[in-house]
């Protein structure tokens, strides 16, 4: 069984189609139908079915295949490891983040990094959750991930900066002469949330919060991305909460933000399955330095993994 013979497997099932899956791969058809035979004796039974139109798994094939594709990504996250160890004058590096940290940070970075390393391409992988992000970089997807610090994980992590969440209001809005507000000062206002809002023992932050402070928010809309959030809460249909640099950075200017009394603050992270080094530890350095917030001594701790589009953690008082 060889490294080939899975990328072939992964291509004819990508492809649906061997005549196809040959016309990608720039081979002949009967030299790829000869590599997954080959295969199929490896493993000892047939992976793939021969339909009259197309092909498709066997149960051999449906087990085999996440094994095949953990095995095809984990190579070329060796090759670009191995490569970016030897500097950073050339490869790629693929980063995934968070969809608020993509937009509100990642551009400045990656504007510096292309000006200083123009030889190093950059994949950006955006995602939801910190969830999402640790799976992606144990599948190998991503070299590094950039966001919340993730709970139990058994590689590196570094923090890089503090990220501080916000209130947005419209500039009519009764408290927009004001820099700080506290929760029961918005106990009769409507709030817009994101869908992938984190959960604090057992429910979404905000209902956590919001019953700590003695009331329950009312929900007007459930939004996806962090930057629509925020403009839902410009144009004036309730407030929302989104990290700081989101709002002017990636949104624009054209809100009022309070900060929360007590403010809400979190550590965010650049974790990896081994120690960065070559280009990616010049990213993780290149971060550090950009990075708006200033990165604490200590990175908190939270009773519930804090994976955010457009929520806050838990307040300082309750992340430790």
């Amino acid at each position: 069984m060889s490294l080939r013979q899975m990328e072939y497997f992964l291509t004819v099932v990508e492809e649906a189609s061997f005549t196809r899956a040959a016309e990608t791969l720039h081979v002949t058809q009967s030299a790829l139908s000869h590599q997954i035979k080959a295969l199929e004796r490896s493993v000892g039974g047939a992976l793939l079915e021969r339909m009259p139109r197309g092909v498709r798994l066997t149960p051999m094939g449906r087990a085999f295949r996440p094994h095949a594709e953990l095995a095809v990504r984990s190579a070329a996250q060796a090759r670009r490891a191995a490569r970016a160890a030897a500097g950073v004058e050339g490869g790629e590096l693929h980063i995934a983040a968070v969809h608020s940290v993509a937009v509100g940070i990642l551009p400045d970075v990656f504007a510096r990094w292309r000006a200083a390393h123009p030889g190093v391409l950059l994949h950006l992988h955006e995602y939801a959750t910190t969830e999402a992000l640790e799976e992606e970089v144990e599948r190998g997807t991503a070299d590094l991930a950039v966001g919340p610090a993730p709970l139990d994980w058994p590689g590196t992590v570094v923090t890089v900066g503090e990220e501080e969440i916000v209130l947005v209001v419209p500039f009519d809005d009764r408290f927009a002469g004001r820099t700080t507000v506290t929760l029961p000062e918005l106990a009769d206002r409507p709030w817009v949330r994101c869908a992938m809002e984190p959960v604090i023992e057992g429910e979404r932050f905000l209902d956590w919060a919001c019953g700590r402070a003695g009331f329950r928010p009312y929900t007007a809309v459930f939004t996806e991305h962090t930057s629509t959030a925020v403009r839902m809460a410009a144009a004036g249909v309730g407030v929302c909460t989104a990290p700081s640099h989101i709002v002017g950075g990636a949104v624009g200017e054209g809100c009022v933000v309070l900060t929360p009394d007590p403010p809400w603050r979190r550590a965010l992270t650049v974790f990896a399955r081994v120690p960065p080094t070559g280009a990616a530890e010049a990213f993780v350095d290149l971060l550090r330095l950009t990075w708006p917030g200033r990165a604490p001594t200590a990175p908190p701790t939270s009773p519930a993994r804090p994976a955010d589009i457009c929520g806050a953690p838990a307040p300082a008082s309750a992340l430790g």
